[in-house]
């Protein structure tokens, strides 16, 4: 969360992360969460001009500029630990591991629908103990 929020800004770091929703590579590229989206046909194309460019400079050029931009881009070590922390207790509860569960049953992980559309199966789960969610999500969606 430290680094999303550098790299997007914070409005769309929330966007992200509490919309958990899939967005497209131009939406990713607009919001400066990709460098560039390629079209599948010019992806090996791309790939191969940037690699064989970047070859061609000096290892201790590019390994100087990396540290340059880390040093004055990415939050420090001592940031990522509550990061970790507050994302490993949110896996701990009960609620968040119901969910992973459900999604897991309907093909998290395999080449499914859940895996494709995650988004949209994280925004349809409701927890069994909450059914007013169900009520509330579809009175939503009528008006």
């Amino acid at each position: 969360m430290a680094r999303l929020s550098r790299l997007v800004g914070r409005g769309r770091a929330l966007e992200i992360l509490d919309g958990a929703d899939d967005f497209t590579g131009e939406l990713a590229e607009r919001y400066g969460y990709v460098n560039c989206a390629v079209p599948d046909a010019e992806l090996d194309t791309f790939i191969d001009h940037f690699a064989r460019r970047v070859a061609g400079f000096e290892k201790e050029a590019i390994l100087g500029t990396k540290a340059f931009v880390n040093e004055a881009t990415l939050p420090a070590i001592s940031e990522l630990a509550p990061n970790m922390d507050a994302f490993f207790a949110s896996g701990a509860r009960p609620e968040v591991q119901a969910r992973a569960i459900a999604l897991f049953q309907k093909g998290l992980q395999t080449r499914s629908e859940v895996e494709l559309y995650l988004g949209e199966h994280v925004a349809k789960y409701v927890h069994p103990k909450r059914p007013q969610q169900n009520e509330m999500r579809n009175t939503a969606r009528s008006n």
